[in-house]
């Protein structure tokens, strides 16, 4: 595809705190050559894979605190950012981004790395995105972590996501690292930092500004149908082990709607509830050592 980008310079991600990781690139995904998506790959080539897909405002280091624990259980893991997002590139024009345009980023990307066993770990539009996996990839993942997200099936919105769909729309220069320490006060300075670091300007933020306006509010919205299948497969088909963690202090997708989501999510047992807020990766080491000793058991 043609769209004009800007490329956050890579001196922006130099000395990340805890992601020394090297980014893997695709710059031929069927659709959006063109384009070029960065993603995290560590781990055996032939291990199980974890695919952990990450939300608003955030990129792969989100997840720096869980890849530890998941490689040194012989997992592979890979990370992409989204188009808009960390080391990816990120279109300029805010209407590029469409539930359509992530939607087909995700499926490309599975499809060009020739993914097989995963283990689903999501969380915000990670989870948005991801669970509708099992519609277009219905033998692609075998295990599911899933954390403070949803299904974008189109009902009315709370006040909560109302006010902060509204904020966004109107910061159009959102401070993401002022964002992210003020949602998670345990982050020192310079993981804040590491949270901003794709974003140096206004003009590296369309992608930030746009998600939350493609969260499905009314039923003729982008997704909606294929998330309506998703939680039918989740609900009557999934036989897979799940482990659910719930950052209770999220004040949009705290523990109210993720409890309604367990009751989505056939065979899910109890929750990890934990202290942090909407990023629940921040614990992300608990997370997955939790999730891996249940089901060890």
């Amino acid at each position: 595809m043609t769209v004009e980008f800007v490329r956050t310079p890579d001196d922006r991600f130099a000395d990340l705190p805890d992601f020394g990781y090297q980014p893997h690139y695709l710059e031929d995904l069927p659709d959006f050559e063109g384009l070029r998506l960065a993603y995290i790959d560590e781990g055996p080539r032939d291990a199980p894979v974890a695919l952990c897909l990450h939300g608003e405002p955030s990129w792969s280091y989100l997840y720096r605190k869980m890849i530890p624990v998941l490689l040194e259980h012989g997992y592979r893991v890979v990370a992409p950012d989204w188009f808009g997002f960390g080391r990816s590139d990120k279109p300029v024009d805010d209407d590029v981004y469409t539930w359509d345009f992530h939607h087909d980023t995700m499926t490309a990307f599975v499809d060009a790395l020739g993914l097989s066993d995963v283990t689903l770990i999501v969380q915000d539009w990670g989870g948005l995105l991801g669970l509708t996996l099992p519609v277009t990839h219905p033998e692609l993942i075998s295990r599911l972590i899933i954390m403070n997200t949803g299904f974008n099936v189109g009902v009315e919105p709370t006040e909560g996501f109302v006010a902060w769909r509204d904020y966004v729309a109107n910061t159009p220069d959102l401070d993401v690292a002022e964002l992210l320490q003020r949602s998670e006060p345990t982050l020192s300075d310079v993981e804040a930092a590491a949270y901003g670091a794709p974003f140096p300007g206004p003009e590296y933020k369309a992608g930030v500004r746009r998600f939350p306006q493609l969260v499905a509010t009314s039923p003729d919205m982008g997704g909606v149908e294929i998330s309506k299948q998703a939680v039918d497969f989740w609900a009557n088909r999934w036989q897979g082990p799940t482990f659910m963690a719930i950052g209770k202090d999220d004040p949009v997708l705290g523990e109210p709607v993720m409890q309604r989501m367990r009751a989505f999510i056939n065979g899910c047992p109890e929750p990890l509830i934990l202290d942090v807020g909407h990023f629940v990766q921040e614990a992300g080491d608990q997370v997955a050592t939790a999730a891996l000793a249940s089901w060890a058991e």
